[in-house]
């Protein structure tokens, strides 16, 4: 079974956005072991780095959630999340910064930088749209009608 490792800095306080990702958690078990990592937000991005660094999965394909990153439709992330670099690696896990950003660090560690858009997301919401693009890409690659 596949694994992806979701690194995300602060926490989620609202229980309707844990049902959200709950609920995608359940329609993707089958195929994949996720797990969700969460760390303490610094004021430090170089403290923080240091903490992510510590749960990326050694052997990981490395994907870091970036404004700055490259935008994909739902048919490109697909492509990624099963490339061959991604399913021959331990591990995809991606790295979701805090509102501070990620340090130099974490961009320089990445195997792909992500940008979901020019907006700027509150962490909880943006925790369930990534779930819901990987169930999305899921969909896409098991030539599923979810994704139309």
């Amino acid at each position: 079974m596949r694994r992806i490792n979701i690194i995300y800095a602060g926490n989620m306080k609202e229980d309707y956005f844990k049902k959200a990702v709950q609920e995608y958690m359940k329609r993707l078990s089958a195929a994949f072991k996720i797990e969700h990592t969460e760390i303490k937000e610094e004021q430090s991005l170089e403290k923080e780095a240091a903490k992510i660094l510590e749960k990326i999965n050694k052997g990981a394909f490395k994907i870091i959630l970036d404004v700055a990153g490259e935008k994909l439709s739902s048919e490109k992330f697909a492509e990624l999340l099963y490339s061959e670099r991604a399913e021959n690696a331990q591990s995809v896990d991606f790295i979701i910064g805090s509102s501070h950003g990620l340090s130099d660090k974490i961009k320089q560690a990445a195997d792909f930088r992500l940008s979901f858009s020019d907006m700027t997301f509150p962490h909880s919401l943006f925790r369930v749209m990534l779930m819901e693009q990987i169930y999305r890409a899921y969909m896409i690659e098991n030539n599923r009608a979810y994704h139309k």
